[in-house]
């Protein structure tokens, strides 16, 4: 998959996003659903992605900056005909990766708690997350999980210091 700075302009991306938050919605309690629109996914504290295969829109993931040490995973979705391929995985990589270039200490999110959504807390959880509590605005919320994962630098990984 490679991934690339995600043109919210692009009709691919539109309906893909679309589908995203459509689906998301449909499967949260009103109210609850957090996915950004487009107009959130073009704020100046976002950096958005999308990840091809190919030609083919496989994925979409963003990072939103909270504060200079703190980010929040957002818009993470996979095209279900492309699911358990790893495309998840690497651009959940890629996000902490960016996070982590951007001397982030911490990255958040929050996801549904629905069975519909059990897929991405498994994903989130054997990539380090773990359960927390709701941040920045957020507030408890029988339909919200919220996951957060503390960040090594990059030269502490490296230097086998982490």
């Amino acid at each position: 998959m490679e991934i690339r700075t995600g043109d919210t302009y692009d009709p691919r991306v539109i309906a893909l996003l679309d589908h995203h938050v459509t689906t998301a919605r449909a499967h949260t309690e009103p109210g609850s659903a957090h996915a950004l629109d487009l107009a959130g996914l073009r704020a100046p504290d976002v950096a958005f992605w999308t990840g091809w295969d190919g030609e083919t829109l496989v994925a979409t993931g963003a990072l939103k900056v909270l504060s200079p040490d703190h980010g929040e995973v957002k818009s993470m979705h996979t095209v279900e005909a492309a699911r358990r391929r790893g495309f998840a995985g690497r651009m959940l990589r890629h996000i902490i990766d960016q996070a982590r270039a951007r001397n982030m200490a911490r990255l958040s999110l929050e996801t549904g708690s629905w069975d519909y959504f059990r897929p991405a807390h498994a994903l989130y959880q054997a990539h380090g997350f773990t359960f927390c509590r709701p941040f920045e605005g957020y507030v408890e919320d029988r339909n919200s999980l919220f996951l957060t994962l503390e960040l090594t630098p990059l030269d502490m990984r490296s230097s086998g210091c982490a």
